[in-house]
């Protein structure tokens, strides 16, 4: 019999000696024997700490075993936790991974009666449910397995049961060709033998006649030799009609039996490629199932996202290239790599530019030769561009850089915005919704915008000439319109993660935050922080990372040095403005 396994004192293991281990400290994370648990208790550091037998230990799950009290990278005990990241941290974690986020919790009051907490009543019922569930699939697949079975059964017998109906018709369709050719073959028979006996007659007469013909000539009178030839002469010449008849009667021509294979019985060798075929038809998966709970960490950590708590703070300002000092920004996006799209547009023409994560510019992508007026992120490497008065959105490959398709709308293409599966482009007349999967495109007359944004399923929108922010259903029915005396020619707009709506307020230079059931808003960004002449906005809603295009004022000083003693004072430098972009957390 194999011999238990024991647990070995931590403490007495260090100083070189093995002693079985009676109980495990949960906030040193050692395994202590009889005498170190006494003496961890009178410790002042560590009489408070909680303990548990080994046996108690090792029923816990192989995984919470592995869990740590203290952060490994630092070596710190957690005390705080991150709600945006949803983990816990020690202090240096803050200055080191967490710099940027806000919502820091006490880990104390994160973990508080959490046994007790109601989360632990969802989560168990959650496990119960996707027990139930996969229960019920795998109960599902095997009678799917059965009915599969009984489908190639079925199958087979049909096959075989064709197979047998062609045999049957086919040695129907032989016998009666067989039936046919011996008909004929009969009656050709029975007609050349007809004629056959009598050319045998015939033939049997002019020999007798060849006979007597011999003997009249030795014995025959002169009388008699001449009313013989006489006689001879009618019979040949009767027999010689009779020949001339047959041949010009046609019983005389050759007469064969030939055989024409049914064209249609031949395009069967040429025609018919198999059998059949065997399908696999794919139906919707229709068992129905209890429904999960989305976001379940949340339960653990309830956290009510107020408006209040936006506050955006600056990371970096992007580095326009000087060759590219006089664009004009229409749109950004962010990309999910992190990398920095741009909509410029001047002279007439459209350009994409790519910056890289840091901010720097990489490339230019895909030129257009008329203005467009706003892009989105599609999927992979695709981005959309509205390509305004053409009536149409162009689907550029970013990494390839090519239009690779386009779409054609009954509308002008002011704006356009996409989640994955739909895309919605808006116009100041009407909108359209293109769903991705099989380009359906459905006609929102009651949709008006000059930039959209998809959430959730619904539809929100700037409309310019009304100062107004707008919320729809997918379906065109308005949800909430909103109205400030901050947001003044608003255009950009996006939204974050927790569904707060953030508009570019052009007139004042202001970026606004909208409340999700758009009642309240508050000014975020403003003149104040060094922005001006605002336009476009996006936010990456898994990262927080906001970006707005902004103008930015560059001092030019004159190269003229030699003569800088002759100034009399007077400054030849002059100020220029360009258009760039700064990234913020939000």
């Amino acid at each position: 019999m194999a011999s238990l396994v024991t647990d070995c004192c931590t403490l007495c293991n260090d100083d070189g000696t093995s002693t079985e281990a009676v109980r495990w400290c949960i906030e040193c994370e050692v395994f202590l024997c009889t005498d170190c648990e006494k003496h961890h208790k009178k410790l002042r550091m560590s009489k408070a700490h909680n303990t548990m037998s080994t046996k108690d230990y090792h029923n816990l799950p192989k995984f919470m075993q592995e869990i740590s009290s203290q952060c490994r990278d630092h070596k710190k005990k957690y005390e705080l936790y991150c709600s945006f990241h949803a983990c816990p941290c020690c202090v240096t974690c803050i200055t080191d991974k967490h710099k940027k986020c806000q919502e820091m919790k006490p880990l104390s009051d994160v973990l508080k009666q959490v046994k007790s907490s109601a989360s632990v009543q969802l989560f168990e019922k959650d496990l119960k449910d996707v027990k139930e569930n996969l229960e019920e699939i795998i109960k599902y697949l095997k009678s799917r397995l059965n009915t599969s079975k009984s489908q190639k059964t079925k199958a087979a017998e049909q096959i075989r049961s064709m197979r047998k109906a062609v045999d049957d018709f086919l040695n129907k369709l032989e016998q009666e060709i067989l039936d046919d050719l011996e008909t004929k073959q009969s009656q050709l028979k029975s007609k050349m033998k007809s004629i056959l006996q009598q050319l045998k007659s015939e033939a049997n007469h002019i020999s007798k006649l060849q006979i007597e013909f011999s003997k009249m000539t030795q014995y025959a009178t002169e009388l008699q030799m001449y009313v013989g030839l006489r006689e001879i002469e009618k019979t040949t010449s009767q027999a010689a009609k009779y020949i001339e008849d047959l041949k010009s009667g046609g019983s005389l021509d050759e007469v064969n039996l030939e055989l024409t294979i049914s064209s249609e019985l031949q395009s069967i060798l040429k025609d018919v490629k198999s059998f059949g075929d065997i399908h696999i038809n794919t139906s919707p998966f229709n068992l129905q199932v209890k429904a999960g709970r989305n976001d379940q960490a949340q339960y653990l950590v309830p956290t009510i996202h107020t408006i209040e708590q936006i506050k955006p703070s600056l990371l970096r300002q992007l580095t326009i290239p000087q060759y590219s000092k006089s664009i004009s920004i229409h749109a950004c996006s962010i990309l999910p790599d992190g990398k920095y799209l741009f909509l410029n547009c001047s002279s007439g023409l459209s350009n994409m530019l790519l910056f890289s994560n840091d901010g720097m510019f990489m490339r230019e992508v895909e030129e257009f030769s008329v203005i467009s007026y706003d892009i989105c992120f599609v999927s992979n490497d695709t981005v959309a561009v509205a390509l305004g008065y053409q009536n149409q959105i162009a689907l550029v490959d970013v990494e390839k850089n090519h239009i690779f398709d386009s779409m054609d709308l009954s509308h002008t293409c002011r704006s356009v915005a996409s989640d994955g599966q739909m895309l919605v482009i808006g116009s100041d007349e009407k909108s359209s919704l293109v769903n991705l999967n099989d380009m359906s495109c459905t006609i929102l007359e009651g949709v008006v915008a000059d930039r959209v944004a998809l959430f959730k399923g619904n539809i929100y929108s700037t409309i310019y000439g009304l100062n107004k922010v707008c919320c729809h259903k997918s379906t065109g029915e308005a949800l909430w319109s909103f109205m400030h005396d901050d947001i003044t020619r608003p255009q950009g707009l996006t939204l974050d993660k927790n569904g707060f709506v953030y508009v570019v307020s052009t007139n004042n230079n202001c970026v606004i935050a909208v409340s999700p059931d758009g009642k309240t808003c508050k000014t975020i960004l403003s003149e104040a922080d060094g922005i001006k002449s605002l336009y476009a906005i996006d936010i990456n809603r898994e990262t927080g990372i906001m970006i707005v295009s902004s103008k930015v004022v560059i001092r030019d000083i004159s190269d003229d040095s030699d003569d800088s003693d002759d100034n009399d004072g007077n400054d030849d430098s002059y100020e220029e403005s360009t258009q760039t972009a700064f990234v913020y957390t939000i």
